[in-house]
């Protein structure tokens, strides 16, 4: 743990060459990697401890499959959960749609919101969540948000609920530490955790970042310490 904090964190482009090295160089699956880092998240959150719903709240990139990692083995514990998938189930690909389709198979309760979400049924939904877990959006997000985006990260934001932000938070610039569309409607989620993998961030070292963040831990996906060396 001590060499993978050794950085300041890692910036969007070392993180996409870290993923590429893994997988292409090292012959470690993404989908193997998506599997660790959803069951790291999920025990982190067991830990911090559960007392009622998690609602899970996914994208269609590979922080959605994540998040669908997530909900499985929160399931597979016991945990009451709701996965609430913010588009349409065809836009899926590669190791997120691998997991969406085993948690689909599996009979779990999921809400396919769309792209255009009715705003007080999502508010009323997440309502009820003791947990909300943040899998909308990753480190490649850039360029300004767009809807079902901007009315998710709303809806959190004005529940009640403790949020997981998996990786970091949706709507964070991975480089500045700030909102993507900080010069505009400037809207991110502000969890009260965030797991992220491998290393922290370079955003997160930034002035106010912790007030997105929150509590920044750091999950080990499984990939050999020689592709960060």
């Amino acid at each position: 743990m001590g060499l993978l904090m050794a950085k300041p964190g890692l910036s969007r482009e070392e993180i996409r060459d870290f993923d590429c090295r893994a997988t292409e160089q090292f012959g470690v699956p993404g989908v193997v990697l998506m599997e660790n880092a959803g069951r790291g998240c999920a025990e982190l959150v067991m830990n911090l401890g559960i007392d009622g719903l998690v609602a899970v709240c996914a994208g269609k990139g590979n922080n959605g499959g994540d998040g669908f990692v997530i909900a499985r083995h929160l399931e597979n514990q016991g945990y009451e959960v709701q996965v609430f998938l913010f588009c349409d189930p065809e836009e899926l690909q590669g190791d997120a749609q691998i997991n969406f389709q085993i948690i689909q198979s599996a009979g779990m309760r999921i809400h396919v919101m769309g792209t255009r979400p009715d705003p007080d049924e999502l508010t009323h939904e997440l309502a009820t969540a003791d947990w909300i877990v943040d899998a909308l959006l990753g480190t490649g997000t850039h360029g300004g948000l767009c809807e079902p985006f901007l009315m998710a990260i709303g809806a959190i934001n004005l529940s009640s609920s403790k949020v997981l932000a998996v990786d970091l938070p949706s709507g964070m610039n991975c480089d500045t530490g700030r909102p993507i569309d900080d010069a505009t409607s400037g809207i991110c989620v502000r969890a009260d955790h965030t797991a992220t993998f491998v290393a922290g961030k370079l955003g997160f070292g930034a002035a106010g970042a912790e007030e997105l963040t929150g509590v920044v831990h750091v999950i080990d996906i499984g990939a050999p310490r020689a592709v960060l060396e």
